[in-house]
This record gives structure tokens, C-alpha cells and sequence, in this order.
């Protein structure tokens, strides 16, 4: 009969030869010319070239706005702005981070895979917005009954149209995690969610040239 150390070490045996896995979240930041510029896991983004890997990310073609990758033994088709590709799954990276690093990307523009509610998102840094701001595509996509929230006029470059405060349960970047954050949903349409000051707020940054750095304050 086995004593109980010997039962935990068998246990730690087995644990050790399990295969972890994670989710690995894939975003198209912009173009540089014939190459594609990946965020990959929220590191800075990358330049990669058609034949080129990064980070187990394989770049087959590049055309206009479009790059076909290769991730996880799939192909997928990812344009300019799109929501990022999320594959594999099992054990994710764990939360509790209080440090975020980002690397401006064409433009001067800061721009990182992250996660609203555990769905993947393509966010854009915006000091400007007073909340994470998402479209109302965007919000349907995640599966937000955003129509539920407190329903607001917004002025846009179009004139007033109808959108909606909630709250996010959960914003992510990396294993930096910010919970019960206020966002407001646009009906008009939009190309990345802005990573408002409802978020930010919690954070002191610090900018260096092209790197912003977030340390978490609260």
C-alpha cells in the first residue's frame, strides 16, 4: 500500500509529463510594406516577413491589408484591425501582473492583443477616451448584452448617434488584469477598441520614447 508521500510524488510525476498548453492570441497590427506587423501574446509587435516564423507564428502570404498565418498547424486569414486569431487552449498564463510594457507600433501608435471578459481583442491606447470604448460589432462578437446598459447620446464626426455604458467584468493584457472596468459601446464602427482611462486610471505610466511602460497603482 502506498504511504501518503509516495502517493504525492507519483502525483508530481505525473503532473511534470502532462503537456501544458495555452492560448495563443495572434493580432495584425498594420503592414510594413510586404510585411506583416504581429502581436503576438501582447509583445511588442513584430515585422515578419511571407516564409518567416515568430514566436510559432508563420507568416505565408502578405497582400494589401490581409497576411494568411500559419498558427498551430491552421492557416487563418487576418486583415488590418480585425479581432485577433485565439488558438489552443488547456492551462492559460496566469493573472495577478502589475507591470505592462508596450512598443509603439507604425504611426507611433500603441497597440496590443488583450482580453475584454476572457474573448480576444485588438486594443489601441487612447488617453483621450474617458472609457474602453468598442463598437457595437465588437461587443456582439464577445457576446456583451450590451443593450441591457444605460443607453447615451455620443457626438461623432457623423453627428449624435445612439451608445451604451457598462461595465466589463474583466480587461487583460498579459498577466495584468483590471476588473469591473466602464466601457461605453458605439453603434458606428471602429477598428480597434480603445483602451480608455476607465483602465488606464488604474495604472501610473511612464513613457520613454517608443515604449509606454504601466505599472499598476491599484
Amino acid at each position: 500500500m502506498f504511504n501518503q508521500k509516495a502517493i504525492y510524488l507519483l502525483a508530481l510525476v505525473l503532473l511534470l509529463q502532462m503537456p501544458l498548453t495555452w492560448a495563443q492570441t495572434v493580432g495584425l497590427a498594420g503592414m510594413l510594406g510586404a510585411k506583416a506587423l504581429l502581436i503576438v501574446d501582447g509583445a511588442p509587435p513584430k515585422s515578419v516577413a511571407a516564409g518567416e516564423t515568430y514566436k510559432g507564428v508563420k507568416v505565408i502570404s502578405t497582400q494589401g491589408d490581409v497576411a494568411v498565418l500559419e498558427i498551430g498547424n491552421k492557416q487563418h486569414s487576418l486583415r488590418v484591425g480585425d479581432a485577433p486569431a485565439q488558438v489552443g487552449g488547456g492551462i492559460s498564463e496566469g493573472a495577478g501582473g502589475s507591470r505592462v510594457v508596450l512598443s509603439a507600433g507604425s504611426g507611433g501608435h500603441f497597440v496590443t492583443v488583450g482580453q475584454i471578459n476572457g474573448q480576444a481583442v485588438q486594443f489601441l491606447v487612447d488617453t483621450g477616451a474617458s472609457a474602453v470604448s468598442l463598437s457595437a460589432e465588437q461587443a456582439q462578437r464577445m457576446g456583451l448584452n450590451y443593450q441591457k446598459g444605460q443607453l447615451i447620446q455620443m457626438s461623432t464626426a457623423n453627428g449624435m448617434v445612439p451608445a451604451w455604458r457598462m461595465k466589463l467584468a474583466s480587461v487583460r493584457i498579459g498577466d495584468v488584469v483590471v476588473y469591473d472596468v466602464d466601457s461605453v459601446i458605439s453603434s458606428g464602427s471602429m477598428p480597434f477598441v480603445l483602451l480608455g482611462n476607465s483602465f488606464l486610471s488604474h495604472f501610473q505610466m511612464n513613457r520613454t520614447n517608443d515604449q509606454l511602460v504601466l505599472e499598476k497603482r491599484y
